[in-house]
């Protein structure tokens, strides 16, 4: 016989009073970061070692320590020695910062902690998660009787598009035969070279080979040269190729730029081909009232990657795919467990784990639903149009300055570059030592604290690219960017110019 299991031995549990104090206490903290949020550095500034000495090196816990102890040192630890991608100044990367009511809906969804694999183990989440794909869906003039799924982030989003993809347009039973079945043919996909790294990833991954993407050039303006598109799928039906899928991008991550995602539409429909967007950052967008005519294409493509955690401002992680058709997304994934028995539920249920990769699934939807609840679609577009005047200004300012050179702007991200007096630009000379200068001066911006910046490359020029996905960002901030970049940009040159170009 067991020992007497009447009364269990739990550290893990929390009795209610226990659970309200460290809870209160957790809130407390986390007000007291996004109160202080906009005056500390933007980054840590540190080197790993640095990081890991602060951690320490302790072995695993034999015995456990008080939840209130714990929960402080966490919050030390984050709330410190962070990245802060929701500071006002950080506009390194497509990452947006956190709405805090996407925090609390978190805390609220893992309280419940349903698993929404299947509508009869999460009914009300299974039900939420289906409103907020409608409700995205109609954000951004999509289809609403489509079908989606939320996922980690843009790489699996895309990575569902693409399977869905080649299930729907081969000729043979891929499932049970594989990318070789009965009546191979290289099965091929094309994307621009702008395109996203998630494309070779699924390429690679899915048994196509990094081969099977044939790479389409793009124009002066960085988007799909479609001549070239429609040339290329000819060519490669007369070589007894199989086109399948087209993928368009609305947003590059780069420079933020949309393909003509109109003239890319007509081109699937004429060889019947799968029309996917990656639109992880800008398919949101098309919700503003005078999107590109481009954008509002997205209401023809077959299936759209969108993340709600860039311009939908939801924490960590939250993407999405939205497919026309969701019985496509059936054929795909399903697969049933004996020990499942949901198929025996109301046939209307939806049941997630057919939908997608995963069977055990987070309620990923609440922080979405909650969000687009609290600022409606009205408060959405100001936030983004916000985002896109504001990236628009730096591109302003540095174009007005004289030690600074504007290079691109497109939805909220701009591209510049530093360059000191007194250089003549054109010398290769000049353009090795410029690349040289910009990659140290965005090291050193990086680890300053004072701002975040990414980079860009366009024609062998290195650049600085800031992105504003960040409804904390203020004009006030924006303006504070050139001195700072010139002045960090000045210090490096005073000490790194080499002698021939001084």
């Amino acid at each position: 016989m067991p020992e007497n299991l009447n009364e269990r031995f739990s550290p893990v549990e929390m009795s209610p009073d226990e659970f309200r104090k460290a809870g209160y206490k957790a809130v407390d903290n986390i007000a007291g970061f996004l109160e202080s949020l906009s005056g500390k550095p933007v980054s840590p500034g540190k080197s790993p070692a640095e990081i890991r000495k602060i951690l320490g090196n302790q072995k695993l816990p034999e015995t456990g320590t008080s939840t209130e102890k714990i929960l402080e040192e966490a919050a030390e630890l984050l709330f410190n020695y962070t990245t802060f991608n929701g500071h006002p100044k950080f506009w390194g990367y497509i990452t947006a910062g956190a709405a805090p009511i996407g925090s609390i809906a978190d805390m609220i969804a893992a309280a419940a902690n349903p698993n929404v694999g299947a509508w009869g183990i999460s009914p009300i989440a299974t039900e939420i998660e289906a409103q907020t794909i409608r409700w995205i869906a109609e954000m951004i003039g999509y289809p609403q009787d489509c079908g989606g799924l939320m996922v980690s982030g843009g790489n699996i989003a895309n990575f569902v598009g693409f399977l869905a993809a080649h299930r729907a347009k081969v000729n043979w039973d891929i499932r049970k035969e594989g990318i070789q079945g009965n009546d191979y043919k290289k099965l091929i996909v094309y994307a621009s070279t702008e395109t996203h790294t998630w494309i070779q990833k699924a390429a690679d991954l899915f048994g196509l080979g990094t081969d099977a993407i044939h790479w389409i050039s793009i124009d002066d303006d960085k988007k799909m040269n479609i001549t070239e598109l429609e040339k290329r799928i000819k060519e490669d039906i007369e070589n007894c190729y199989s086109p399948f899928m087209v993928v368009g991008t609305a947003g590059s991550v780069a420079l933020g730029v949309v393909d003509p995602l109109q003239g890319i539409y007509k081109i699937c429909k004429e060889f019947d081909l799968w029309f996917h967007v990656d639109g992880a950052y800008g398919a949101f967008a098309a919700a503003l009232p005078d999107p590109p005519d481009d954008l509002k294409s997205l209401r023809h493509a077959d299936s759209i990657a969108l993340d709600p955690h860039k311009w939908l401002y939801s924490p960590l992680e939250a993407g999405c795919t939205i497919i026309k058709n969701p019985e496509n997304l059936i054929d795909t994934f399903s697969y049933i467990p004996p020990y499942y028995r949901f198929e025996e539920d109301d046939k209307d249920a939806i049941n997630y784990y057919e939908y997608g990769f995963q069977n055990s699934r987070g309620f990923r939807a609440l922080k979405v639903w909650l969000g687009l609840k609290q600022a409606g679609k009205d408060g959405y577009v100001r936030m983004i149009s916000d985002d896109i005047k504001l990236a628009k200004h730096i591109y302003n300012l540095a174009d007005s300055e004289v030690e600074l050179q504007a290079f691109t702007n497109n939805l909220s991200v701009t591209t510049f570059r530093y360059i000191p007096s007194g250089l003549q630009l054109g010398n290769k000379n000049v353009e090795d030592y410029l690349n040289v200068l910009n990659q140290e001066l965005l090291d050193r911006l990086q680890n300053s604290g004072e701002v975040y910046l990414s980079n860009a490359i366009i024609n062998d020029t290195f650049l600085l690219r800031a992105c504003v996905v960040n409804f904390r960002t203020t004009i006030n901030d924006i303006e504070a960017l050139p001195e700072i970049v010139i002045r960090i940009g000045n210090e490096i040159d005073s000490v790194k110019r080499p002698a021939e170009l001084k």
